[in-house]
């Protein structure tokens, strides 16, 4: 069965730099550099997969404020359940 993701991240893609601290900080790597370009002229970050675990990581090492948010997805009962169960 594959995992979950718990958590969420969003990138404005108008505030990011295209630094790529994000990309390279991201444990699952679930960040990536778009193809297109911003209206800044640079590549933006952007999350492309359901894999974000809510660390945060990627939002403290950016050096922009407001060009992320992550978000901590609340964990289903049955989920706590099963794992208790294991």
């Amino acid at each position: 069965m594959a995992e979950q993701a718990r958590g969420k991240v969003e990138v404005n893609q108008d505030e990011c730099k295209g630094c790529g601290l994000c990309v390279e900080s991201c444990p699952p790597k679930g960040l990536t550099l778009s193809p297109e370009l911003n209206h800044y002229g640079v590549h933006p970050a952007q999350y492309h997969a359901e894999i974000c675990t809510g660390c945060g990581i990627c939002y403290f090492v950016c050096p922009e404020p407001g060009a992320i948010t992550v978000y901590r997805l609340a964990v289903a009962k049955s989920e706590v359940s099963d794992a208790a169960t294991v």
